[in-house]
């Protein structure tokens, strides 16, 4: 195939469940770019769960049709020439929702968005670091990054988003504890971490006991299922994460609430476009580059062409706990 030609998943129309989803594979030339553009040669790219989401016609922005793919990593090939032949990475809340995306050869974006990807990393591990990570970043820069000293709360600690904050929870040199359904930590940290297996313990009781006075910080990556135990792990002064849910509504202490000087927020990147998104990764290169944050492992019966794009968002949606990449 001429490198001018290259495959696309292109998804056409919403879907109304993941039986319905039906992204198809096809060649398309090499884009013309507009000014303030550069031009990526995709070598992986993460599947997310947002990405087979928006497929489906799940986030009410995303339009079709469309190539899905939020996160990647490749080699820009046009462009400013100070970046052509530069290994980047990235991710984007508009990448694959509202603009086509990275399950594709080509990649248009701002130049804005560029940023060189980790030497540290590989292009599999780089293009699978962007949503989690970008996710779990922001939650913190928006509660006040933690401190060393500080006790740090991440409910679902096995998801990964939840490996994400404890990995950066650990590097800034807070007392992390990992909630989760199994007894020992799931993932990498660069510290010694606690860990609360939410199957057989009181998970509120356990924090306090461990921290001596609660969490400054809970990150509670999943939402209603936690939040009553998050509620009551939480220190005087102290911020709950929120990412996710499984039920919209839960029950609210006002009292509790004010009494101990809480404050909750609210954290959707899918509001941080490509630049913003990348200014946040970014910040974190310095802390991959030097391995206190570490990719996800990607094995190789995770990796898949883009004609099995429909068999890697299948068990992407359906829970898979594995890191999943494509190759385009």
């Amino acid at each position: 195939m001429s490198e001018q030609l290259l495959h696309a998943v292109r998804v056409l129309e919403k879907a109304a469940d993941v039986a319905g989803l039906a992204p198809q594979v096809s060649e398309v030339a090499r884009p013309a770019l507009a000014a303030g553009q550069a031009l990526v040669r995709v070598h992986s790219a993460g599947v997310n769960p947002s990405d087979v989401k928006a497929a489906m016609g799940i986030m009410p922005q995303a339009v079709f049709p469309r190539s899905p793919g939020r996160d990647y990593a490749g080699v820009v090939v046009e462009g400013p020439a100070e970046w052509v032949g530069k290994e980047v990475w990235g991710s984007g809340g508009d990448v694959g929702i509202t603009r086509d995306g990275s399950h594709a050869g080509w990649l248009v974006l701002p130049v804005a968005a560029l940023r060189e990807k980790p030497a540290r990393l590989g292009f599999d591990e780089a293009g699978s670091v962007g949503v989690p990570f970008i996710t779990a970043y922001e939650g913190f820069r928006r509660s006040g990054l933690p401190q060393a000293g500080q006790v740090v709360a991440v409910m679902g600690a096995n998801g990964k988003v939840g490996q994400a904050a404890v990995q950066l929870a650990a590097m800034a040199g807070a007392k992390v504890i990992a909630v989760q359904r199994s007894a020992s930590l799931t993932g990498f940290a660069c510290a010694p971490v606690d860990v609360v297996d939410a199957r057989d313990a009181d998970v509120a009781a356990r924090i306090r006991e461990i921290s001596g006075r609660g969490a400054d910080i809970v990150f509670n990556t999943v939402g209603s299922p936690y939040f009553e135990a998050a509620n009551k792990a939480m220190a005087k002064g102290a911020t709950q994460i929120f990412i996710a849910t499984v039920e919209r509504p839960v029950p609210f202490d006002i009292f509790t609430f004010y009494r101990g000087m809480h404050t909750y927020v609210g954290i959707d990147t899918l509001a941080l476009d490509c630049v913003a998104s990348n200014e946040r990764l970014q910040a974190m290169r310095a802390g991959f580059e030097s391995g206190q944050l570490q990719a996800f492992p990607v094995a190789s019966g995770s990796v898949y062409a883009l004609k099995d794009a429909l068999t890697a968002y299948r068990r992407v949606i359906g829970g898979d706990q594995n890191r999943i990449v494509l190759h385009p």
